[in-house]
């Protein structure tokens, strides 16, 4: 069916609700709405030319797409090898992908080199060149909020000044296939089959073995459609089929028309396929809108304001890259997710960093719903309070949990209930947190030292002893639960774990400190144990290329030779990131912490910390190019990554040196639209997962709970502020941040010697502490009356209570 630009003016519901049609009558254009001139209000960031080949996300929490910035779908990812991008429905993928080709006489083009990739917080465009006469093609696409599918609207520009005959063909391919790990819960995979459907004028194809389903296609009637089209050199593996619509348009002279096509599936029935197909399509601009209006608020939550525009910028953003990797299966719950493309599934470890991050940008619900995931799945798999590692969307335990993980969900809990004093939420998770460091050291430590055995966030071969990280966030732990259990009313226990943190943080500062080397140890062990790490460790630093490492391992070794003991002792042999966990938790000695950050900052690069000391090179510090080149096959070997840099960061501020603490957020920072426009890298800058969910812990961690000090107290209704802001900070302030059920807003200045805090609260019942360096400051004003400070430990504080205080003071 040929349209001309007349009859579609009469016929606009034929190109779906919300498309667009730009109709040239003179020299001026007449418009009517599309969806993407929904968002030409909204922030975005283009991309640059030599990523255009690497992936992107159009996020979504029930579906969401992967393909790469120039438009196409390659294979990609190795957890199912070449099948983490396409279209995603967990725990079914549901499309390979797609190809679109424009034809204007006898002249065609595939769409498929995409001259710019420009992303928005919600949604993302490709911009085509075809090269045919006058002929300009945008591709946007985004994922309603709630909804198994996803919209994907052609707009085709005639830029010339005749009429232009369009045929446009879009080819579709599916592949109804499991997760990973779906063979452990009985979903096998099957050939797929497409059906074409006259009334809706789409495809539906299904999985010939589940009721699994997909469907796509346009509410505008195609000239044709047929099976089995291989367009554009695009052929995937897997068992899936394609199917083809083509469309032929007229567009006027300096005129343009837009095409959504909408995507639906469903792992249940073809009828709740069908529903959302029909209800997606029908109201894809107000699904838009809603998801536009929902971003607003995010960025709204806890509205940084900062000299740095860059970091400001990559705050705002971090929120929105922790909201792409919201996974939502009904059968399993709704939480945050590791990464995209390759961990697209929930993790003990990185939902306990990430989580105490999210939680202070605004978003107590999703919180809450995350720890309740990772909690209903280790319970699952462990049931004694071990916490799980790694879990498949389908609800498989690929790994039941390493030793850190148990630990650090009681700290997680712990932060949690500071922030929203939700004592239900307490209630709820308390009974796994006395099961957890029951099994901790009844179970994992043999020697009775209260230093837990196994492996920690290192998952290097050998590295399960006595770990630095196992130890210090054990430490903390039991600190935390010390706090938690005096909150549920039990003074005994509450008095018997602040008697197991106290012994391990004398033991943490004493056994773990090998004083040659400035630093806390990578692990504890005996001599035979550490000689076979550190032979592992020669021939990856030989291996590598890394002369400094050989001879300074070389050298351990030869100490360790001489040796008359067999026990066991501290040894620094990978200088891996961990051996920071002392001074990220705050329970190194001061002295102990300033040496080992000075030894840390030699195990950087331009973009921040490595993962694994031994692998910094001689181009350390001066190299800010990409460290993944032309790698193809994917290793963390070498890796500077964004959670080494936000412990540094964390543990710089918790000595007071917030200046040190900035310098890694700006190293980390230097990788924010590095290769996707809008993301930080897992692996700085360009390497790994494209988007982390760790990153909102490196940086609202270190910027609200420390730079600006809001330490709240929920439950009592107090909120501490112990502001440590960076010299070249004058002027900050954070809007709308929320704490339990209360609201802040707080601004700071410093102007010569003075510094001031402007707050204001929802809630004027609420206590504000004041908290400063003790004897650093002298008239102290509030709402510019004298009051006096009092001394509580190492600070002066005061307190305030109503809706709107000015404090400041000056520096002696």
């Amino acid at each position: 069916m040929k349209i001309a630009i007349s009859t579609l003016l009469s016929l606009p519901f034929l190109l779906g609700v919300g498309s667009i049609i730009f109709l040239q009558c003179t020299k001026s254009v007449q418009k009517t709405e599309n969806l993407q001139g929904l968002v030409s209000d909204s922030e975005s960031i283009r991309g640059k030319s030599i990523y255009l080949n690497t992936p992107y996300v159009t996020a979504g929490d029930r579906v969401y797409m992967v393909g790469h910035q120039n438009g196409t779908f390659p294979d990609i990812g190795w957890h199912v090898t070449g099948e983490m991008g396409g279209i995603w429905d967990h725990p079914i993928k549901l499309m390979d992908g797609f190809t679109a080709s424009v034809t204007v006489g006898d002249q065609s083009a595939c769409l498929t080199k995409a001259d710019t990739f420009v992303n928005f917080p919600f949604a993302n465009k490709h911009i085509f060149t075809t090269g045919l006469p006058g002929l300009k093609v945008e591709r946007f696409q985004f994922v309603p909020d709630g909804k198994e599918a996803v919209v994907v609207e052609y707009t085709f520009m005639n830029e010339g000044n005749e009429r232009l005959d369009i045929q446009f063909d879009f080819n579709g391919y599916t592949d109804l296939r499991p997760v990973w790990l779906g063979e452990r819960t009985n979903m096998i995979d099957g050939q797929d089959a497409a059906t074409w459907d006259e009334a809706l004028h789409n495809w539906i194809a299904k999985d010939s073995l589940n009721d699994w389903f997909v469907m796509f296609g346009a509410a505008l009637a195609s000239k044709s459609h047929k099976q089995k089209a291989i367009t554009c050199d695009y052929k995937p593996r897997g068992k899936g089929v394609s199917a083809s619509l083509q469309y032929h348009l007229e567009i006027g002279p300096n005129a343009s028309v837009s095409l959504p096509i909408t995507i639906a599936g469903s792992y249940k029935s073809e009828q709740n396929a069908r529903t959302t197909f029909t209800e997606t399509q029908a109201n894809a601009p107000k699904l838009l809108l809603a998801k536009k209006e929902r971003y607003q608020s995010i960025a709204s939550k806890t509205k940084l304001t900062i000299p740095d525009k860059n970091l400001e910028q990559a705050f705002r953003w971090t929120k929105y890259n922790t909201d792409w990797l919201i996974r939502d299966v009904p059968e399993v719950g709704r939480g945050v997710s590791a990464g995209a493309p390759d961990y697209p599934w929930w993790f003990g470890a990185d939902s306990e960093y990430a989580l105490k991050g999210l939680i202070a940008t605004g978003q107590p619900e999703l919180v809450k719903s995350s720890v309740d995931v990772v909690h209903k799945l280790s319970e699952k798999v462990n049931g004694n309070g071990r916490i799980m590692h790694e879990t498949s969307t389908n609800g498989a335990v690929f790994n039941p949990g390493n030793i850190n993980e148990t630990p650090q969900f009681t700290s997680l809990i712990a932060h949690v209930y500071r922030w929203t004093g939700d004592k239900e939420f307490l209630k709820k998770y308390f009974p796994t947190i006395k099961k957890g460091l029951d099994w901790l050291l009844k179970e994992n430590d043999k020697d009775g030292n209260l230093l837990p055995d196994g492996f920690g966030m290192m998952e290097i071969h050998g590295m399960n002893s006595e770990m630095t990280d196992v130890a210090a966030y054990t430490q903390k732990a039991f600190a935390d639960a010390s706090e938690l259990a005096t909150e549920i009313g039990d003074s005994k226990l509450a008095q018997h774990y602040a008697s197991i943190a106290s012994q391990l943080r004398t033991k943490i500062n004493k056994d773990f400190w090998v004083p040659e080397s400035n630093s806390y140890a990578d692990f504890i062990g005996t001599p035979k144990q550490a000689t076979a790490l550190i032979n592992d460790a020669i021939i990856r630093a030989d291996t590598l290329k890394k002369p400094w490492a050989v001879e300074e391992l070389k050298a351990a070794k030869a100490k360790i030779t001489g040796l008359t003991t067999d026990a066991k002792r501290g040894f620094v042999v990978h200088h891996n990131w961990v051996v920071n966990t002392p001074m990220e938790t705050g329970i190194a000695d001061s002295s102990k912490a300033l040496a080992a950050l000075q030894t840390a900052s030699k195990f950087v690069n331009p973009f921040g910390a490595f993962v694994t000391g031994i692998d910094r090179d001689e181009s350390a510090g001066k190299d800010e190019s990409s460290v993944a080149g032309n790698n193809k096959v994917f290793t963390y070997t070498g890796a500077v990554m964004t959670l080494p840099t936000g412990v540094l960061a964390i543990s710089e501020n918790n000595y007071g040196r917030a200046d040190a603490a900035l310098g890694y957020l700006k190293r980390m920072t230097k990788s924010f639209s590095f290769a996707l426009p809008g993301s930080i890298y897992e692996v700085s800058p360009d390497y790994g997962m494209m988007a982390q969910a760790w990153n909102v812990y490196s940086y609202a961690y270190p910027i609200v709970q420390q730079f600006f000090g809001i330490q709240p107290f929920a439950a009592k209704k107090v909120i501490r502020v112990q502001p440590q802001m960076p010299t070249t900070w004058n002027e900050a302030s954070l809007e709308n941040v929320i704490v339990g059920d209360n609201e802040l807003d707080y601004s700071f200045k410093r102007t010569g010697k003075t510094i001031s805090l402007d707050l204001t609260q929802q809630q004027e019942i609420w206590k504000i502490v004041i908290a400063l360096p003790r004897g650093q400051y002298k008239n102290w004003l509030s709402n510019g009356k004298p009051v006096v400070a009092k001394p509580d430990g190492a600070f002066d504080t005061i307190e305030i209570r109503g809706k709107t205080n000015v404090i400041s003071a000056e520096t002696k």
